[in-house]
């Protein structure tokens, strides 16, 4: 499954919770916040899953450098563990 995120369109962590947990139908249990959006991603999501971040740096602008590099480490530790874990099918994340 391929997931674009306008990032013009994410002008706080509660915009990102939102578009994420409604494209991945996280269900209303979601706890919108990173702790949860990691638990989802690292282990509930089916893979593979390609999340694209068009935009990123109209994020980073709008949601500021801190809270942009919290999200974007997150999305980063899920793709890395997925690789360590050596699985065919993945999560990858690209920020354009």
């Amino acid at each position: 499954m391929r997931v674009t995120i306008d990032g013009a369109l994410i002008r706080s962590e509660s915009d990102l919770h939102d578009v994420l947990a409604r494209k991945l139908d996280f269900g209303p249990y979601y706890g919108r916040n990173l702790d949860a959006l990691w638990d989802r991603l690292s282990a509930d999501v089916e893979r593979p899953l390609e999340l694209i971040w068009e935009k990123c740096e109209a994020s980073k602008t709008l949601l500021g450098v801190q809270a942009f590099e919290r999200i974007s480490s997150v999305l980063i530790r899920v793709m890395d563990q997925d690789e360590s874990f050596g699985l065919d099918e993945r999560f990858t994340v690209h920020f354009e």
